[in-house]
């Protein structure tokens, strides 16, 4: 059995890392001139934002439900169900909540504001922000906004533990998980992993279970890329494989790109209106998907598994700059979008600003607290060395009485 990692993986931070960077720079920051709707729209929006988007948003959400698979992999070597568990509680959920609370609720006031159906302070608004679920015409964001990825982590972590457990715990189920490496260890690995993806895609009812809304992918999907993300990082065959075969997932992914981009935005056969299409360029978009996952974390572990001083600390402000990220965003292009200056300059005050912005709450707000960082899913800080010594003093002090 090869399913234990022999170093840390440094390649998972890089990517943590490079994703939710993309999803601040490459999609939120861009959604304010997309043809979709959004919280604050730009006065013009444009087709060519759109198609771009469209690409992005087949890769952005999965690359991370891969990661943290993979990572799920790594934790369970290190952590008993119980504490694993736990870590997920404070990791997850309580920044959900606290976000759903709080600044989420800015997202879906300055939505108000920017729409007429209200005017007024936030606090003003705020009694109003309970009133009807958002997605149903209502304003309350039960699920956190852009943090739905942390409702669907933290939901697909506790639904999949008995079964990772049962992979690395027992001799059947390390048989069947190397099984399964082994399997997509062969060239043929994009067209085994699109498969049920594209089963699922064509059969589930797109006012249901198959709506896309959350990230461009249904959440019955997203659990395909989360086991995937456990199943790679298990066996060292299949890196091996990815590794070598990343050029050629390029390629795939350059070329099923192209011609899915094609389909979805032509308008000779509209995929609206043609059964037929409709279906072939859903089940290309998962070709994409996967030829891109594979070309991701193929370059990323044959040039990034090195460690960093920088990379230990964008690894610790990744989730609370994803946290935070679309607020500031939100806040900052309510504003921009009525400025009368070129739109690409827009965007490009958004994106600089926005960062700025975003890492400075980060530094001076969120980092150097061990309430903000509670709140935000972070390991506390260690105690001063002075303190831990007259804390330890005065215990045995207290012994000796």
């Amino acid at each position: 059995m090869d399913t234990k990692p022999a170093q840390r993986m440094f390649y998972l931070d890089w990517l943590r890392v490079f994703t939710v960077f993309a999803i601040f720079s490459l999609h939120h920051a861009t959604r304010f001139f997309d043809t979709d709707d959004w919280f604050i729209k730009n006065a013009t929006t444009y087709l060519s934002v759109q198609v771009w988007l469209e690409f992005c948003t087949s890769w952005g959400m999965p690359l991370i439900l891969i990661i943290s698979g993979a990572s799920a992999f790594l934790a369970l070597d290190k952590y008993r169900p119980g504490k694993y568990i736990t870590g997920l509680f404070l990791r997850l959920f309580i920044p959900l909540i606290v976000g759903i609370f709080t600044h989420v609720a800015l997202h879906i006031y300055l939505e108000n504001l920017h729409t007429g159906k209200f005017s007024g302070s936030f606090f003003e608004f705020y009694p109003h922000y309970f009133e009807g679920m958002y997605g149903f015409g209502g304003n309350f964001a039960w699920m956190g906004s852009h943090l739905w990825y942390l409702e669907l982590l933290f939901i697909l972590s506790l639904l999949f533990l008995p079964i990772f457990i049962w992979f690395k715990r027992t001799s059947v189920g390390r048989r069947v998980l190397q099984g399964m490496g082994d399997l997509l260890a062969n060239p043929a690995a994009v067209l085994l992993l699109s498969l049920p993806t594209i089963l699922l895609i064509l059969n589930l009812d797109e006012a249901g279970p198959g709506n896309t809304s959350l990230g461009g992918w249904s959440v019955v999907i997203y659990p395909l890329f989360y086991i995937a993300g456990f199943v790679i990082i298990s066996n060292e065959r299949l890196q091996k494989s990815i590794v070598r075969m990343r050029w050629i997932h390029l390629g795939m992914g350059v070329i099923f790109s192209a011609v899915y981009l094609f389909g979805e935005f032509q308008t000779i056969y509209p995929t609206d209106h043609f059964l037929l299409a409709n279906r072939l360029v859903k089940a290309l978009d998962c070709f994409v998907v996967w030829s891109w996952l594979l070309t991701v974390m193929g370059f990323g572990m044959a040039h990034l598994n090195v460690n960093t001083p920088f990379l230990k600390y964008a690894t610790e402000a990744a989730l609370p700059f994803y946290i935070l990220h679309q607020t500031v965003v939100v806040t900052l292009g309510y504003f921009v979008v009525q400025w009368a200056i070129p739109d690409l300059l827009k965007y490009m005050i958004i994106l600089t600003v926005s960062f700025f912005v975003i890492m400075g709450l980060y530094e001076f707000g969120v980092q150097r607290f061990n309430l903000m960082r509670f709140l935000f899913g972070m390991k506390l800080l260690a105690k001063p060395v002075g303190l831990q010594s007259k804390e330890t003093q005065f215990k045995e002090v207290a012994r000796t009485m």
